[in-house]
């Protein structure tokens, strides 16, 4: 008896020490933290909900910050590759992780070795919601506060590969001295699991920057995309917030900006006007008009930027990045685009565009 019972917890263990996920590099807060840390499991890769502020902002890993001078650097108009797991020792940094290298051989792209896809809440590719990478142009981690993060690029496909590209606006600005806050953002789909948020801070710094254009304030992002499962059929353009915008903050007792029920989580797509990929329209000019949202609202107009981004990109190797950003605001026909976009090495499915995460074309006008 004793020894089936050990049978039947070797063969679990995995599924219990594997659960979850999280962005993995020196340059995050808690990088070196286990679950013998804090009183309670504070792991990067447990999941932030019901908690009070200072428990679930940062992960509470403020007290345990990277080391001086560690950064994640974010290429402007070019991809940043992070690595996503749900255990440290199934990434590239597994030599300071408490368990070792559980990295898998034969998938050098398996996100949690030994354990079913639905251990990072997921079940299949097609059930993936999206992650965000945010920013903010400090270096003070005791002076940021929620509404200063602005989301800068939005990978849809994302939780389902180890290494996730993350691609940057070509017009991001440099970072101050001391550079820049960064975070990580997760809110996976209702079908797999209860409702989560997954926010991992790090420090970062922009390189290349060709750009001294500000981004634009965030604002909250508003639920404007058809929902099938709550019998919205149709998307609502001219509801969408446009521009900068914050990371959802989801099911915890403090700070929210999200009100989503149990069943209905937001998440980074096209139902809350989250482009795959770089958020190009963030800045401080990027849009000539840009009312306030709502479902009778007039569209936003975008500017005319094209002309001084390619003067300005013109040594820059990503520009093909930038053009495939540029045309995605302005096909129509956006699932043949998406088709190609796809070809040219994005690793990314299509996307379905029935949601609204582009403007009425025939709104973008030139100055």
């Amino acid at each position: 008896m004793l020894a089936r019972l050990f049978l039947i917890t070797s063969f679990f263990l995995p599924l219990l020490v594997s659960a979850h996920s999280a962005f993995w590099h020196p340059s995050m807060f808690g990088f070196d933290v286990v679950a013998e840390t804090f009183d309670y499991d504070n792991r990067p890769v447990v999941p932030i909900k019901n908690m009070e502020f200072n428990k679930w902002w940062f992960h509470n890993h403020l007290d345990h910050p990277p080391q001086p001078g560690v950064f994640f650097e974010l290429p402007a108009g070019q991809a940043a590759t992070a690595e996503i797991a749900c255990n440290k020792g199934a990434t590239s940094y597994f030599n300071s992780s408490e368990g070792g290298d559980i990295r898998d051989p034969n998938n050098p792209n398996n996100v949690c070795p030994n354990s079913p896809t639905t251990a990072y809440h997921t079940n299949g590719l097609d059930d993936v919601a999206g992650c965000a990478l945010a920013i903010s142009y400090t270096s003070d981690e005791r002076a940021i506060q929620p509404k200063d993060f602005t989301v800068f690029s939005v990978n849809q496909t994302c939780v389902w590969t180890r290494f996730t590209d993350f691609h940057v606006p070509a017009r991001m600005p440099a970072c101050p001295p001391g550079g820049c806050l960064c975070a990580f953002f997760w809110v996976h789909n209702a079908d797999s699991g209860g409702e989560e948020n997954y926010m991992n801070g790090f420090r970062c710094n922009v390189t290349g920057s060709v750009s001294d254009v500000p981004l634009a304030t965030p604002k909250v992002p508003r639920r404007c995309g058809s929902d099938d499962a709550n019998r919205k059929a149709f998307d609502v353009p001219s509801n969408c917030t446009y521009s900068a915008k914050q990371p959802f903050y989801w099911f915890n007792n403090e700070r929210n900006n999200m009100f989503e029920g149990d069943y209905s989580p937001p998440t980074y797509g096209d139902r809350y006007n989250f482009l795959d990929g770089a958020q190009d329209d963030i800045f401080e000019d990027s849009y000539d008009d840009l009312p306030d949202p709502s479902p009778t609202s007039a569209l936003p107009i975008l500017s005319n930027i094209t002309d001084q981004l390619t003067a300005s990109l013109s040594n820059l190797p990503s520009l093909l990045d930038l053009t495939d950003s540029l045309a995605r605001r302005n096909f129509d026909n956006s699932t043949e685009y998406r088709a190609l976009v796809t070809s040219r090495e994005r690793r990314r499915r299509p996307r379905r565009y029935s949601t609204p995460s582009r403007l009425a074309h025939s709104q973008v006008v030139s100055k």
